[in-house]
């Protein structure tokens, strides 16, 4: 997960990962307790999970209605733009 901060408050982004791990149960208490309280508030999830969990068939009503409760960001090319960009400094 990653913080987003937008000045106000302090938002989560909680990857593919995060979720998959939470259901499976491989996730420690503590640290889904973490999860817990960043779902509770509010979360944002890329459309990147959103496809990465929605995307197989049978997908459990429960586990859509959990996404569902997200926001999810959605792409655009500044957003594409500045990953290349970060890409770049990191490599």
């Amino acid at each position: 997960m990653k913080v987003v901060t937008n000045g106000k408050e302090t938002r989560y982004l909680v990857d593919t990962n995060a979720i998959i791990d939470a259901q499976m149960g491989r996730i420690p208490a503590k640290g889904l307790q973490f999860l817990g309280s960043v779902i509770n508030e509010h979360f944002i999830i890329s459309f990147v999970t959103y496809i990465e969990v929605l995307g197989f068939k049978d997908v459990p009503q429960t586990t859509q209605d959990f996404v569902e409760l997200a926001e999810v960001v959605k792409i655009d090319k500044a957003i594409i733009d500045a990953c290349v960009e970060l890409r770049k400094c990191k490599k």
